[in-house]
């Protein structure tokens, strides 16, 4: 039972802060870019097309476009990838067509300073959404049916499209600089939603020495919910032999972890650095491409019964 409200409240969380970035995102879109008529990658360049040349809102065009490509995406990459992205494409889409009617006036008068405003606000939205999971759908699902098929990557399809979406808005405005400000926000989103993904995945290794061992992993375990490996050691210079605790955590754990500690053991002997991967329960999960095995054709079996092996001579 208590497992089931964990993940019940591990799903919620999750879902409050899919619906936190994808507000942040539409704010920073409604808010900075779409009053400097900047066209910006996905599918709400694509709305903002169609929203100059039509009229129709953004957010109708973007929720429509989602809604005909996750159709298309269900027989091809499945069920479980539909349904992760629905929510996130719903959400981005309702706080669109809220906001745009609220903040068509904008914030400042300066262009620039509102791309690189709307762009990092849409970044930091984006990498929220990310680092619980979510996706606001657009070009991402048509990225992932084409590496059902093919050998490109999705970073690399999902770079194409904005670049052919971007590139499009000169023909609607015939302005080079819209364009470049479609690829500043471009550039600028990516960076800054990589440094918030990189940002709550990175990892910290502590090392603790102290008489206290027992007592700071057992409180580790209770109160920051980590575990700690106890390995054996020698000080050399006193020849006695000690117990050392090794605990790998989130960086955004690390002042909880030494809180503890030093509330145990104000004397406790630590080392803590930073760890480029974890990979394993609790942590991120590895991603290989395993090699298949070989099969040569001319490659003899190791066993046969219906051959006599006493008549074969050795080989030296």
């Amino acid at each position: 039972m208590a497992f089931n409200k964990k993940n019940l409240y591990r799903t919620a969380r999750d879902y409050v802060f899919i619906t936190f970035g994808m507000a942040l995102y539409a704010f920073g879109f409604c808010g900075f870019i779409l009053p400097e008529k900047v066209v910006i990658g996905g599918l709400a360049g694509v709305g903002t097309i169609v929203y100059f040349l039509t009229g129709i809102p953004v957010g109708i065009t973007q929720y429509a476009c989602n809604l005909l490509l996750l159709a298309i995406a269900y027989k091809i990459v499945g069920k479980k990838f539909v349904l992760g992205t629905i929510y996130g494409a719903t959400m981005i889409s309702v706080f669109v067509s809220i906001f745009q009617p609220l903040l068509q006036g904008g914030f400042t008068n300066d262009p620039l300073t509102n791309v690189v405003i709307g762009g990092a606000l849409a970044g930091v939205g984006i990498g929220v959404a990310f680092t619980h999971n979510g996706s606001s759908g657009g070009t991402d699902i048509i990225a992932a049916m084409v590496q059902k098929y093919t050998n490109v990557s999705i970073g690399r399809t999902m770079l194409c499209n904005d670049c052919i979406i971007i590139s499009s808005s000169y023909f609607l405005f015939h302005q080079m600089d819209k364009v470049v400000y479609g690829f500043i926000v471009l550039l600028l989103s990516a960076y800054v939603a990589d440094l918030v993904v990189n940002t709550n995945r990175q990892a910290v290794q502590f090392t603790i020495f102290s008489k206290k061992w027992e007592e700071i992993a057992t409180a580790i375990n209770n109160e920051a919910k980590r575990g700690c490996t106890v390995l054996s050691g020698m000080g050399w210079y006193s020849k006695h032999e000690v117990k050392v605790l090794m605990v790998m955590c989130r960086k955004i754990e690390s002042v909880t972890i030494s809180r503890i500690i030093k509330s145990i053991d104000p004397d406790a002997f630590i080392t803590q650095c930073n760890v480029n991967g974890v990979y394993g329960k609790g942590f991120d999960e590895l991603k290989v491409r395993m090699k298949a095995p070989d099969h040569h054709p001319h490659q003899p079996k190791l066993h046969n019964p219906a051959v006599n092996t006493s008549q074969i001579p050795p080989k030296f």
